[in-house]
């Protein structure tokens, strides 16, 4: 263990942290912590989650917590999610810059976008280069969900300073290769561009519930059933269609039901959908607390795992890390060629089928559900490929070896 006295501070910066559950909350959590169990000086800034019990300054697991006060309006529309970013962005800014001191290691998540620049100004502060983390990349999601040449031209300059930032940074921390390789065709020098991939929500602590000890499953009313579950963010880069699609091929079978588990922009509509098509073998449920993960996780006897065409490198979904560490198949819908489609194929734990193909994915579905001895052995190939990969141990000790360099 280090030395806390002989460490300089490590500001870590994200709009959700605990008790916050988003998923970069819980990420920002596990690495905060663990970074802490190991002696290292760990602040972190966040937004106030309004509660009036939650104080605004605090030392929870060894970490000081910094929470400031910003509008919580996201899940309303666009334009408050808008609204929620520049109200955090402005109080951060003026957090970061009281807070700061000269050596402190400042690293900045990517909710929201700009914290690219508020983290490149208080670093100069410090005299360090400012990390960033990139758990997405803007403005080139947004560009990918609405192409436009108006908005395009308009998303120009921001891409120019962002480069900018990124290119004066001590280090761009990618989550995936292909996310690192469109770092380093943005100008960035390859040595300033590390992968550390991201890991199961809680470290090694999720493991597989059995199927006849899962209580949520017999709540749910599953018992007996193949069940195929989309579980984490129903948000705008993942697509549904096909979902939906292949649920309706295979509606007459009564022994198969898709799960829907989570919240986000695109739920209501397709709730909604689901509705239109009579599709009775379709389920949705709510996100459930980190508490119960391995249970709502382990409901499933295959996940999907879906990806819009475009998105493929600017995100890389962490659910996988999840999934395979309740020793469960992936169907993995969207791009062929990109890293997610490699990764679970050549680890032997899913197949990947394109997006636009609702009867591969019935396909797909069908050949796992008749063959148990098949789906066991995938399953453990999961859990293989999520213990080679280290999980958060494995990323804390590249973290480690990140923050200790002096500057460059």
């Amino acid at each position: 263990m280090t030395d806390p006295e002989h460490q300089p501070r490590v500001l870590l910066v994200n709009r959700f942290y605990w008790p916050d559950e988003a998923a970069t909350g819980q990420l920002l959590t596990d690495l905060a912590e663990g970074l802490a169990a190991r002696g290292h000086r760990i602040v972190v800034f966040a937004s106030h989650d309004h509660n009036p019990t939650t104080p605004q300054r605090e030392t929870h697991r060894g970490v000081d917590i910094i929470r400031v006060r910003s509008t919580r309006w996201g899940r309303r529309s666009l334009a408050a999610k808008a609204v929620d970013y520049a109200t955090f962005t402005v109080a951060i800014r003026s957090a970061l810059s009281a807070e700061a001191q000269p050596g402190d290691r400042i690293v900045a998540m990517t909710d929201p976008p700009a914290l690219v620049f508020i983290a490149a100004a208080a670093a100069r502060r410090t005299g360090v280069g400012a990390v960033h983390w990139l758990q997405d990349i803007h403005p080139e999601i947004t560009l990918a969900l609405s192409p436009n040449r108006l908005l395009a031209r308009l998303c120009r300059p921001w891409i120019r300073w962002r480069n900018t930032a990124w290119k004066h940074a001590r280090t761009c921390v990618a989550i995936s290769r292909d996310m690192a390789a469109l770092v380093a065709e943005n100008g960035v020098p390859e040595a300033r561009v590390r992968v550390i991939p991201n890991w199961a929500p809680g470290g090694s602590s999720l493991a597989p519930v059995a199927l006849e000890k899962n209580l949520l499953r017999q709540h749910w009313g599953l018992e007996g059933k193949f069940v195929v579950a989309y579980s984490g963010n129903l948000g705008r880069v993942h697509v549904f269609g096909p979902l939906l699609a292949a649920a309706a091929l295979l509606r007459n079978d009564p022994g198969i039901v898709f799960l829907f588990i989570g919240a986000g922009p695109q739920r209501a509509t397709l709730e909604k959908q689901a509705q239109l098509k009579g599709l009775t073998n379709v389920q949705f449920h709510p996100a459930q607390p980190q508490a119960r993960l391995a249970e709502s996780l382990s409901v499933a006897d295959v996940h999907l795992v879906t990806l819009r065409p475009g998105c493929e490198r600017l995100v890389y979904p962490s659910k996988l890390y999840g999934i395979a560490a309740v020793a469960r198949p992936v169907v993995f819908i969207g791009p062929l060629e990109c890293e997610l489609a490699r990764t679970v194929q050549q680890g032997g734990f899913g197949v990947a089928v394109p997006v636009h193909d609702a009867g591969a994915l019935a396909g797909a579905i069908r050949a796992l559900q008749a063959d148990p001895a098949h789906r066991a052995a995938m399953g453990k190939s999961a859990a293989e490929w999520a213990q080679a990969t280290g999980g958060l141990a494995a990323a804390l000790t590249q973290w480690e070896g990140l923050l200790a360099v002096g500057p460059p």
